[in-house]
């Protein structure tokens, strides 16, 4: 029962190796279940994993919101949000970073992919933010930190993993996420506002647009607006389930993209071939993650790191913090999915056990990992503006993130101390 810290070693050995985390995950969890059952039971207990959470109904709302993600970005729709944002900020200092943020958030409503979002934004809003004259830390900054409102603001694969691993509703996470999402927005934008003051940042400005070319502005994102009150009012009043929201969310977007005059059969099929790409790889990861939680259960970790953390006293508040410190620390080294897949079997009981809402609980680790996103050396937005803008170097990039970074600790602050920005919606 004591064997598991060899287990978590041998699985960092075979990740810092460079063997997928799918495999790391199933590789482990099936060693160490078969040192614990004999090599026999941990088979049959693999082969029930795959076969029974494979044909399970509720995973299909994966795919589903891949197809609506994919769709919104083939319809060029992220384009008509920047537009419309800039509308209304241009006349402000730095008002192209600020509608940059803006679109993120608003494009991440029906994208739900934090590097889909910041690849899209780069390549729409960093030539204007150029043109004007905005320096490379900020500009990429804003859209980095941005995109990391993705795997927050509904629908979000990373809370649907969630849900499935801790079999908690999936329609209640999405709800959580809106309000602490719509925070997210407002500190980055003041994030900016920071860094025009930090780096004494001069920026030209547009003259004011008179309120009826603004409101007209906004026509171009009513569709993505749509979509997202379309998707979420009909789980909030229980109209549909998750997976249904998801169906009609893909048939919606699939018809957006119609009537936008943006469809094409060479379109839909990359729209199919990529979800079906990614579908498969995010299914291997799930299901590497559920093998490796019967090893976590079965090892008595969760007792042993349950015990450990009594340590530093019994309070919630202790374990919350904990916690987060772990989670700062992984980040340095592990993206986001990895951390999530690798850290929810170990935490989740012991937040369970501590009497910790579990729908709040999974809105806390997804905005720590939002953080993990900007953060280096292991800053995935960060790598993915990168290989977009080959010309800017990394440590301009983590420059210009650490007034973003610093707005996200103070919005995890305020998660703790007021819980019911979670959960007023729920």
């Amino acid at each position: 029962m004591e064997h598991w810290p060899v287990g978590i070693a041998f699985l960092l050995v075979l990740l810092f190796s460079g063997l997928p985390i799918a495999f790391a995950m199933t590789i482990t969890g099936l060693l160490g279940v078969a040192s614990i059952i004999g090599i026999g039971p941990a088979m049959s207990l693999l082969g029930t994993v795959f076969f029974d959470y494979g044909r399970d109904y509720s995973l299909s709302v994966l795919p589903l919101f891949l197809i609506m993600g994919y769709f919104v970005v083939q319809s060029g729709i992220a384009a008509e949000l920047y537009n419309a944002a800039y509308a209304w900020l241009r006349h402000r200092k730095g008002g192209l970073a600020t509608a940059t943020v803006i679109a993120c958030g608003a494009f991440s409503s029906v994208c739900g992919s934090s590097m889909a979002t910041a690849a899209t934004m780069a390549r729409i809003s960093l030539p204007s933010m150029r043109r004007f004259g905005y320096p490379d830390h900020l500009a990429m900054a804003s859209i980095a930190a941005g995109g990391t409102l993705g795997i927050l603001i509904p629908p979000s694969v990373i809370l649907v993993f969630y849900g499935i691993m801790t079999q908690q509703d999936i329609g209640k996470l999405f709800l959580a996420g809106i309000i602490p999402g719509i925070v997210g927005v407002i500190g980055y934008a003041l994030a900016v506002r920071i860094s025009l003051i930090w780096f004494k940042g001069e920026l030209p400005t547009e003259d004011k647009l008179p309120l009826i070319d603004r409101i007209r502005a906004l026509k171009g994102s009513a569709g993505a607006l749509f979509l997202f009150a379309f998707v979420m009012g009909g789980i909030y009043l229980g109209v549909f389930t998750p997976t249904e929201s998801a169906g009609m969310g893909a048939g919606g977007a699939l018809l957006l993209t119609v009537m936008l005059g943006k469809f094409s059969l060479k379109g839909l099929f990359e729209v199919l071939f990529d979800t079906m790409k990614t579908s498969a790889m995010m299914f291997f990861i799930l299901f590497g993650a559920l093998t490796f939680t019967n090893y976590v259960n079965m090892s008595g970790m969760t007792q042993d790191i349950q015990t450990f953390m009594g340590f530093f006293g019994d309070s919630r508040l202790s374990l919350i913090l904990v916690i987060l410190v772990i989670y700062l620390l992984l980040g340095c080294i592990l993206e986001s999915l990895s951390m999530i897949m690798l850290t929810v079997p170990v935490f989740y009981p012991i937040a369970a056990a501590h009497g910790i809402d579990l729908i709040w609980f999974g809105i806390f680790i997804v905005m720590v990992t939002e953080v993990s996103l900007i953060t280096p050396p292991v800053g995935m937005n960060a790598f993915v503006l990168k290989s977009v803008v080959p010309d800017v170097p990394l440590n301009t990039i983590f420059k210009g993130l650490w007034p973003f970074i610093f707005m996200d600790m103070l919005r995890i602050g305020l998660l703790i101390m007021v819980p019911g920005m979670a959960l007023l919606l729920t």
